[in-house]
C-alpha cells in the first residue's frame, strides 16, 4: 500500500515514542530529564539491570547503548508489539485518531498531486520574499521597520510581501509551470462560484509563511496594508496540506528552543511571536486565528508540560484565556496543565517588550497564573452572592466545569483548590479547621463533657456477627455512612479514604463514586444524594440496611460532630490495621520454606504493631469493648508456634 507523502511525519508528529514506550519500560526517573524529552529505562530488548535504553521524545528516536536497538516509533511497534509495518501504522493511526489512507490504486495518484502543493507554496514564499524588495513593497517595509523588526527577523521568518495586483501570484507561478488548479488546491488563488478566471487570495498584504513542525510550508498568513479591509489579518483556507486547528505558527523552531528554555510560550498571533523571538523568546507559538483547539493543545503538551498562554489584558484576551480553560479541563493529566499570563491592559507582547524591555516580559514569565485561578475568577466575575440561592448558582457552575474533569486525582484536587477560594470568599472557620485537619483529637476537661463516654463508644465490632465478612461489611458501611452524613469529615479524610482498601467490592465502588462527587461537593448540596444519583440507588437506605450502622447514635446525620469525627477516625485505622495484619499473614503463608523463622516472626511482629497502632485512639480502658479482635493477639501467637507458613511437604 502507497501512504501519501507526509502522513507517516504527521502521524509520528502526533504520537509521543516515550508514551508508546512507556508501556513496555520502566522509566529510571533519576536520570531522565522529562523536560528535554530525554527518557531513560533497561532496554525492552535484552536483560539488563542498568538503563541504557534511551529515548529522544523531540527526535522521535531511541536507542539501547547496550544492544545497540535503535529506530522511531514505528520500529519501536513492530518489534514489542510483532506487527507488520503496515499493522504499525495502523495502531498508531487509532491511537492518534487518524484515519488510514485508503487501499486503492487512486492512493499513490493523490499523494503525488499532494507532494507537488508543496512545491508549489516554497515557489510562493519565493516569490513573496523577492516582492518585498520591489517599489510597490515601500509601504510594507515602512511598516516593518515602524514594528522594530531587524533585517535578520524578517529574513528568519520569511516575510514577504503580496502586491495589490489581481493576477500577480498566479501568473508568476503559472509561468513557473505549475497547473492553476493546483494553485487553487493550494489555497493561493481563488476560483469564483459563476466559473469566472481565479485571482490572487492575498493581495495588498504582509505575508507570513506557516511550516508545518517538520518546516514544510503549508500555508500563509497575510496582514493588509489598508486601513479599511475587510480583514486585518487572513489565514490561506483548508487544503491538503493546512488544517488551521491543527498547526501552530513557529511550531518547528519553537520546539527546538524550548528544549533548552524548558518552556513554551503560546500567544495571539504573527506579530506577537515575532517580537517575542526578537526579543529572545524564541520559544514562542501562535494560533492561526482561532482559540486553542484540543488538538493544539496536545501538540503543545508534547513539547512541554506546561506550556504559558500569553495573552492580551483587555477583555478579548480576558475571554480568550477563559475559552481555552474550557477546552484543556476534559485533557488534563497528572503534570500536564496550563499556566497563563495576562498583560497589562492594552498592551500585547510587541507593545510590552518596546515599551519596557524583554526583562519586562522575563518577569511576567515568572509570575505566571494556575488554571484553576482563571477558572473560578470567571464564575465570580461581577457577581453578587449575598444570597444562598445566588451562592448554590456558583456552586452548581464550579461543579460542572470541575466535573469535565476526567481524571479522578486532577479532579479531587480542583474541588480541594476551589472549596479554598470558597471558603476566603464567604468567610467562616474551616479553613482554620483545615488547618489542624491532620492533628490528633485534644482531650481537655471541657472536651470530656462533650466527647462520648467510654460504654456509648464502642466499636461497632463489639456488636457484630461472628464471621470476619460480616464484621468487614459492618466496619466499611460505617465509614461510608458518617461520610455520607458528614461531608467535611469526608474531605478532612480524603486521602486515608482514598488509600483505604475495602473487603466489599460493592462499598469499594461506593467509596470510589463518593471521592469523585467529593471533588465537586463544594457547599452544603446533598452529598448522598448526589452519590446515589450516580449509583442509581439509594445508598443511604443500602447501608442502614445493616442495623448495627443504622442504630449507632454517633454515625447519622444528626450525630454530635465530634463524636462523628472520633467514630470515623477509629474505624479507619481499624480497617487499615486489620487489613495490613491479614496482608502480613497472607504473604508469610505464601513463603518458601527455607526463609528465615527470625524474619518471619519479626514480619508477624509487624502485623501486630499495626494491629495495635491502628486501635490505640479508642483508648487503654476502652480495650475490653473491642470484642473478638481481642483474641488476635493469641491467634498470631498459635501462628508462630504452629509455623503455618511453612509449606507442608
Amino acid at each position: 500500500m502507497s501512504l501519501p507523502p507526509g502522513f507517516l511525519d504527521e502521524l509520528r508528529d502526533r504520537v509521543s515514542l516515550s508514551a508508546i514506550a512507556g508501556r513496555k519500560v520502566t522509566w529510571d526517573m533519576k536520570k531522565t530529564n522529562q523536560a528535554k524529552g530525554d527518557w531513560w529505562a533497561p532496554c525492552p530488548f535484552h536483560q539488563e539491570k542498568s538503563a541504557s535504553f534511551h529515548v529522544d521524545d523531540k527526535k522521535g528516536f531511541y536507542y539501547c547503548f547496550g544492544c545497540q536497538a535503535k529506530g522511531n516509533v514505528y520500529g519501536f511497534v513492530q518489534e514489542t508489539e510483532n506487527l507488520s509495518f503496515m499493522e504499525a501504522v495502523e495502531m498508531l493511526c487509532r491511537e492518534a485518531g487518524m484515519e488510514m489512507p485508503a487501499r486503492d490504486p487512486r492512493a499513490a495518484k493523490e499523494a503525488e498531486k499532494r507532494a507537488s502543493l508543496w512545491d508549489v507554496m516554497e515557489a510562493a514564499v519565493r516569490h513573496f520574499r523577492t516582492n518585498l524588495n520591489g517599489a510597490r513593497a515601500r509601504a510594507a517595509r515602512d511598516y516593518i521597520d515602524g514594528r522594530g523588526l531587524s533585517a535578520d527577523t524578517v529574513a528568519r521568518f520569511e516575510i514577504g510581501f503580496a502586491p495589490d495586483g489581481r493576477t500577480d501570484l498566479l501568473d508568476h507561478l503559472k509561468a513557473k509551470g505549475f497547473d492553476q488548479a493546483q494553485i487553487v488546491e493550494a489555497g493561493l488563488a481563488i476560483q469564483p462560484d459563476d466559473g469566472g478566471s481565479p485571482y490572487d487570495r492575498f493581495r495588498g498584504r504582509i505575508m507570513f509563511p506557516i511550516r508545518d513542525a517538520r518546516g514544510k510550508c503549508i500555508s500563509f498568513g497575510g496582514r493588509a496594508m489598508d486601513p479599511n479591509a475587510r480583514a486585518k489579518y487572513l489565514n490561506g483556507p483548508a487544503t491538503p496540506l493546512f488544517d488551521k486547528s491543527r498547526a501552530l505558527y513557529n511550531i518547528g523552531p519553537a520546539r527546538e528552543a524550548a528544549g533548552k528554555a524548558q518552556a513554551l510560550i503560546v500567544a495571539e498571533g504573527y506579530m506577537d511571536v515575532i517580537a517575542l523571538a526578537q526579543a529572545g523568546f524564541s520559544h514562542a507559538v501562535a494560533p492561526l486565528g482561532t482559540a486553542v483547539t484540543a488538538d493544539q493543545l496536545r501538540m503543545l503538551w508534547r513539547v512541554v508540560d506546561e506550556p504559558v498562554i500569553a495573552l492580551d489584558g483587555d477583555a478579548a484576551g480576558l475571554r480568550a484565556a477563559r475559552k481555552v480553560v474550557d477546552t484543556a479541563l476534559p485533557l488534563l493529566e497528572p503534570g500536564r496543565s496550563l499556566r497563563f499570563l495576562i498583560l497589562p491592559e492594552g498592551q500585547d507582547p510587541d507593545d510590552l517588550i518596546r515599551a519596557q524591555g524583554p526583562q519586562a516580559m522575563a518577569a511576567l514569565l515568572e509570575e505566571t497564573r494556575a488554571m484553576v485561578d482563571i477558572l473560578w475568577e470567571r464564575e465570580i466575575e461581577g457577581k453578587n452572592f449575598d444570597s444562598p440561592e445566588r451562592r448554590a448558582a456558583l456552586d452548581a457552575s464550579l461543579r460542572k466545569a470541575i466535573g469535565r474533569i476526567t481524571d479522578p486525582s486532577i479532579r479531587r484536587h480542583y474541588g480541594e483548590a476551589i472549596r479554598e477560594r470558597r471558603q476566603l470568599l464567604f468567610g467562616g472557620n474551616r479553613p482554620q479547621q483545615a488547618e489542624n485537619r491532620w492533628q490528633p483529637a485534644r482531650v481537655n476537661r471541657r472536651a470530656q463533657e462533650v466527647m462520648p463516654a467510654a460504654s456509648t463508644r464502642a466499636s461497632l465490632l463489639a456488636q457484630s456477627a461472628d464471621d470476619p465478612a460480616s464484621r468487614a461489611r459492618i466496619r466499611e458501611s460505617a465509614i461510608l455512612y458518617v461520610c455520607l452524613n458528614h461531608p467535611s469529615l469526608a474531605m478532612e479524610h480524603e486521602d486515608a479514604l482514598e488509600r483505604l482498601g475495602f473487603a466489599c467490592d460493592d462499598l469499594g465502588k461506593m467509596r470510589d463514586v463518593l471521592l469523585s462527587c467529593l471533588a465537586e461537593h463544594l457547599g452544603d448540596a446533598d452529598l448522598a444524594g448526589e452519590v446515589s444519583a450516580r449509583l442509581g440507588f439509594d445508598c443511604i437506605e443500602k447501608l442502614t440496611a445493616i442495623g448495627h450502622v443504622r442504630s449507632h447514635p454517633h454515625l447519622g446525620p444528626g450525630a454530635n460532630p465530634d463524636h462523628a469525627a472520633q467514630a470515623l477516625r477509629e474505624e479507619i485505622a481499624r480497617q487499615t490495621a486489620i487489613q495490613g495484619m491479614t496482608s502480613e499473614l497472607r504473604d508469610v503463608a505464601e513463603e518458601p520454606a527455607d526463609e528465615e523463622d527470625d524474619r518471619t516472626e519479626w514480619r508477624l511482629r509487624e502485623a501486630v504493631a499495626a494491629r495495635d497502632t491502628g486501635l490505640r485512639g479508642i483508648g487503654q480502658d476502652d480495650a475490653r469493648v473491642i470484642g473478638d479482635e481481642t483474641d488476635l493477639a493469641d491467634l498470631l501467637s498459635s501462628f508462630v508456634k504452629d509455623e503455618i507458613w511453612v509449606k507442608k511437604r
